[in-house]
């Protein structure tokens, strides 16, 4: 038993490094603070709204979600250099409070689990308290929308815990719902 869980951490950590390699992608709820050079009025905490777009003066709004902090940047720079010449621009995520997954079914805990870096599917369910005696192990599906429209991953966490099909411990985007039948 000992051995499956060195060899199965082993595995997965490289997928957890790659991910953390990835830019942070904004989500409604998330808080922003903005900053412009030279410009005290410039400067102010931004939410992004339910419907993932922002507001700032000169700038006006703008879609957020999905994009990363210094892709806002560059945005916010492009729509308000023509007012302030030698703009100077600063865009930190002040709290991450959009990313949140959620895990249903049979699990001791179900309910969303805010998160503060990247989750896979094995870390959602271990957050929920892990499976009760009643779960369908190899049932297990990740429902995510894409595009709108929604679809099913599917996840055998018998298979996983084995040390099998690793590339099934994916990691979580905001929004996901981790499903655990009985």
């Amino acid at each position: 038993m000992f051995r499956v869980f060195l060899i199965s951490w082993v595995l997965l950590a490289p997928l957890s490094a790659a991910a953390q390699d990835k830019p942070y992608r904004l989500n409604p709820g998330d808080v922003l603070q903005i900053s412009v050079w030279k410009e005290e009025n410039l400067q102010r905490e931004v939410l992004v709204l339910p419907d993932g777009t922002i507001s700032f003066p000169l700038a006006g709004h703008l879609k957020a979600t999905g994009k990363s902090p210094q892709e806002i940047e560059k945005i916010l720079a492009d729509r308000m250099r023509k007012y302030i010449p030698d703009l100077v621009i600063t865009v930190s995520v002040k709290s991450v409070t959009g990313y949140k997954v959620y895990v249903i079914g049979q699990v001791k805990l179900p309910g969303e689990f805010p998160a503060a870096g990247f989750v896979d599917v094995m870390q959602a369910l271990s957050r929920a308290g892990g499976l009760t005696p009643f779960a369908s192990e190899k049932n297990i599906v990740v429902l995510r929308r894409q595009g709108g429209k929604q679809r099913a991953i599917p996840f055998n966490y018998s298979a996983v815990k084995r040390g099998e099909s690793l590339e099934q411990n994916i990691v979580l985007r905001s929004g996901d719902v981790v499903v655990v039948p009985n």
